[in-house]
């Protein structure tokens, strides 16, 4: 038998933000050793997935109500920076499901109850684009499409996917997502990339598929914060849809470039030298002290950047109040600034490890190529965020794109 609700909030004491974000840590030696197993199999490890799962990093997005552990936003970013630490790939999925999951909840009560119903660590893949035909039925849509880059799809039981909401005369009256079983859907293995190989980041296949309305959620009113869950009491939930979306993705980001850091930090303490110089020992080196200086710093700078990111996102959905204009433009700029800090500490720790870091079995080859992959996603494009921050503080009433 299914526990209750209250059952579920009550049976067992919720950890604290930073005991997750703890166990997230206590994963990392784990991550590092399955990377290449996760990126020869171009997917996850599995070994990965189920010692996530042990550790409830799965259940982070997910109502309370239902089972979830329902943190905050800030709370799963922490998660997936240190998941980054272990690998991007895992990293990568785990966070693209964990939003997904988070977008679930934006749901109303019955799709919900749905997907979390009988297993509250089910987990959701996404999509947000609509590349698909719908058409109008009694009591839903009918889709047929594909979705490309589905992140975490092999180690999803549902899927939110990207529709065109139609009338009965096929006209598109919105855009939206809609909740889908995966066995509902078929997996076309299209996921051959240089980063990011681990993420199993295939494309999925829909071929008239019913998906009912109460499965389907407008994204169009969702990007104004207006959202079908009728739990509106829970302020997870009232986050601001693109500020979260995008947030997300750098976390892993942020991450690998801390993974990088470390190793270049145990490489250099090992006590080796630099070719072709007097230098028996390059931590004595001003060039590798400033340069390794430099990285630590925009390291921390991204970091910073993103926990104040967070701490908007979380403040404002703790008063009711949705995410002001500004604010959800200056944190695609932050999603910018993130990605390029992390790119350049990389860089100048490359730099430091030198010609080595392109080794097949050097590590830091890995996190260079997931890295340049991950941070290259449409929506962390970073003139793109700059460009529409400086038209809001500007007060250019033209913006770019409506993902703000």
């Amino acid at each position: 038998m299914t526990a209750t609700s209250t059952e579920r909030r009550t049976s067992v004491a919720e950890p604290t933000s930073d005991a997750l974000v703890a166990r997230a840590a206590e994963l990392v030696p784990l991550l590092r050793a399955n990377a290449e197993t996760t990126e020869k199999q171009r997917r996850v490890a599995e070994e990965n997935i189920e010692a996530i799962k042990a550790a409830d990093l799965y259940r982070v997005s997910v109502p309370a109500r239902l089972g979830g552990l329902e943190t905050d936003v800030t709370t799963s970013l922490r998660i997936s920076v240190e998941l980054g630490r272990g690998d991007g790939s895992t990293a990568w999925a785990s966070t693209l499901m964990n939003v997904c999951s988070w977008i679930a909840g934006l749901f109303p009560e019955r799709a919900q109850q749905e997907v979390w119903g009988e297993d509250p660590a089910a987990r959701v893949c996404g999509v947000i684009a609509p590349t698909s035909t719908s058409r109008r039925v009694e009591g839903g849509l009918v889709v047929t499409g594909k979705w490309g880059f589905a992140s975490g799809c092999l180690h999803s039981q549902w899927a939110g996917l990207g529709v065109h909401i139609v009338n009965e005369d096929g006209e598109a009256v919105d855009q939206g997502m809609a909740l889908i079983p995966m066995s509902d859907l078929s997996v076309e293995d299209t996921w051959y990339v240089a980063g990011m190989r681990g993420t199993g980041s295939n494309t999925l296949v829909a071929d008239e598929v019913f998906v009912p309305d109460h499965r389907i959620l407008s994204v169009t009113r969702g990007i104004g914060g207006d959202y079908a869950t009728e739990h509106t009491d829970e302020a997870l939930y009232r986050s601001a849809m693109v500020p979260v979306l995008a947030l997300v993705l750098v976390a892993p980001q942020l991450g690998l470039a801390k993974q990088a850091l470390e190793l270049v930090q145990a490489s250099l303490a090992k006590g080796r030298g630099i070719s072709y110089t007097f230098y028996d020992k390059s931590s004595l080196a001003p060039t590798t002290q400033l340069q390794v200086a430099k990285a630590a710093q925009l390291i921390d700078t991204a970091e910073l950047h993103m926990l104040r990111a967070g701490a908007d996102i979380d403040r404002a959905a703790a008063s009711g109040e949705y995410l002001d204009f500004t604010t959800r433009a200056r944190v695609r700029a932050d999603v910018s600034t993130i990605a390029t800090h992390c790119r350049e500490a990389v860089d100048l720790l490359l730099n430091v490890h030198g010609a080595g870091s392109f080794a097949e079995a050097n590590p830091m080859q890995r996190v260079w190529r997931d890295l340049e992959t991950g941070s290259r996603h449409a929506v962390v494009n970073p003139e793109i965020g700059f460009e529409l921050y400086g038209r809001a503080l500007l007060g250019v009433e033209e913006q770019i794109t409506a993902l703000i």
